[in-house]
């Protein structure tokens, strides 16, 4: 399921492999109580690609899950800028170079224009993480959407 505008963001990514992603996404929560969001935009309206994936983390509500262990991946493809945010619960447990490890890859990827597949690595890297150390809970509940949030 997508969200938002696709039209702009059709050279970053077809209908197609958004909706590859969206089912991965899926796929990866499926592994841990984690939550697991991409938001893609052309353009970063802030200075910091960070300042606006926290805002955007923030309008998602990605910090009200129960246990903090929402990630986001903030693209604004038209800048070549991205942002990786974990909530407080993951971002402590991940390993000390986890979130430059994945940001350095994610960038190769894009510079060579790989964007599903960057994506794709990440977002099964998040899922490895988020499997580690919060497994599925015994009733399983999606707090958040699975579909990728499409900007301006």
């Amino acid at each position: 399921m997508l969200s938002g505008i696709l039209s702009p963001a059709r050279r970053f990514l077809t209908k197609e492999e958004a909706a590859q992603l969206a089912n991965l996404v899926k796929l990866q929560e499926a592994r841990s109580s984690g939550e697991i969001r991409i938001y893609i935009e052309s353009h970063c309206p802030t200075i910091d690609p960070s300042t606006r994936a926290k805002d955007i983390f923030t309008q998602l509500r990605m910090h009200q899950t129960q246990l903090r262990n929402g990630v986001m991946i903030y693209i604004a493809f038209r800048d070549h800028d991205f942002a990786l945010l974990g909530d407080t619960g993951i971002f402590h447990k991940a390993p000390a170079d986890f979130w430059h490890r994945e940001a350095k890859q994610l960038a190769k990827h894009f510079h060579h224009k790989n964007h599903l597949e960057g994506l794709s690595h990440c977002i099964k890297a998040i899922g490895d993480l988020l499997e580690q150390h919060f497994p599925p809970q015994a009733t399983p509940r999606n707090e958040l959407p699975d579909d990728i949030v499409f900007g301006r």
